[in-house]
């Protein structure tokens, strides 16, 4: 078998549609129905099957182009091997905004001092948007996130692979009353997150308006404390938050290790914990693709760094300036 011509299958089982792949390898559309139709014919298989005014693979040809993404692999491994060719391709990646811009964009500048040849895409999803994408083959990565008490789910169809877990605290006005907010002591005052949530069961909440997974994380503890918070506001944007919990319109989930405006105030939230847990998702056997395999490794080395940095900080305690 030819491996230019099993490239343009694999290319088409990653991108989904003749176009994409005829603008990725700089050919054109008529190229690449050649290259796979030879390609079906040299095997005897079908390897392909009209879809409205597309085409999509044949049972054989998802099964073949599996195949050729492992030969394809070998072959840049030998090729690295040998001291030959760098990888090089697009690698698309649908991420959250506060990871694209914590782990991604320093995997991007690490891409082009080190690694020219390949190029990331970048589009800001949120993770039911981003696992939608990967499904219908739109990107090759998700970079999502979910939290501890209501968990992500994934098809079999998907690797996941997890990055980093950071804490998350209850952000609330500064200037809330004793009557609110009843002092407890540290480090005591991290232990009862039902108890730390009942305090503010009268106030308005704000949650995100793309994703649930914070309100869901949110409504569990609730349901521990025996209320129903009042959803009165959904923002995508953390900061839109904060200056909602700033102007006394709500109370909501913050970073904890984040900086925050003036007026606002993070309360612990540990037991159970509001964790949220970041991951990178792709589809199962495409990791094969050098590209995409050297991105993913790059992300959770990254997200190895920031881990072991934060975990420095915390062991070195503030200092006195």
């Amino acid at each position: 078998m030819d491996p230019r011509r099993l490239l343009f299958l694999s290319e088409l089982a990653r991108l989904g549609s003749m176009q994409r792949v005829a603008d990725e390898l700089d050919v054109t559309t008529s190229t690449v129905s050649q290259q796979i139709a030879a390609l079906g014919r040299e095997l005897r298989v079908r390897l392909i099957e009209p879809d409205g005014r597309r085409v999509r693979l044949t049972p054989a040809g998802r099964r073949l182009a599996e195949h050729a993404a492992t030969i394809l692999a070998g072959i840049d491994a030998a090729r690295r091997d040998l001291g030959s060719d760098e990888p090089g391709g697009t690698v698309t990646v649908a991420g959250f905004a506060t990871g694209i811009r914590q782990a991604l964009i320093p995997v991007i500048r690490r891409l082009a001092a080190d690694r020219p040849r390949i190029t990331l895409h970048v589009h800001e999803h949120e993770p039911p948007e981003a696992m939608a994408a990967l499904a219908a083959g739109a990107i090759d990565l998700a970079l999502v996130y979910d939290y501890s008490l209501a968990p992500l789910r994934v098809e079999p169809s998907v690797e996941v692979t997890r990055l980093w877990t950071a804490a998350w605290a209850l952000g609330v006005p500064a200037a809330a009353g004793p009557q609110a907010i009843e002092p407890v002591p540290e480090p005591a005052a991290a232990a009862d997150s039902p108890a730390t949530l009942r305090q503010f069961r009268d106030h308005q909440w704000i949650v995100n308006s793309r994703n649930t997974a914070d309100e869901d994380a949110l409504r569990i503890i609730a349901s521990m404390a025996d209320f129903e918070p009042e959803i009165a506001h959904r923002a995508d944007s953390l900061d839109l938050v904060q200056d909602l919990i700033t102007a006394g319109h709500g109370v909501g989930l913050l970073p904890a290790d984040g900086a925050v405006a003036p007026g606002i105030r993070l309360l612990p939230l540990t037991n159970p914990p509001a964790l949220l847990r970041a991951f990178a998702v792709t589809r199962r056997g495409h990791t094969q693709w050098a590209p995409l395999a050297l991105v993913r490794r790059m992300l959770v080395e990254h997200a190895s760094r920031m881990t072991e940095g934060k975990t420095a900080v915390r062991t070195a305690g503030p200092t006195a300036g």
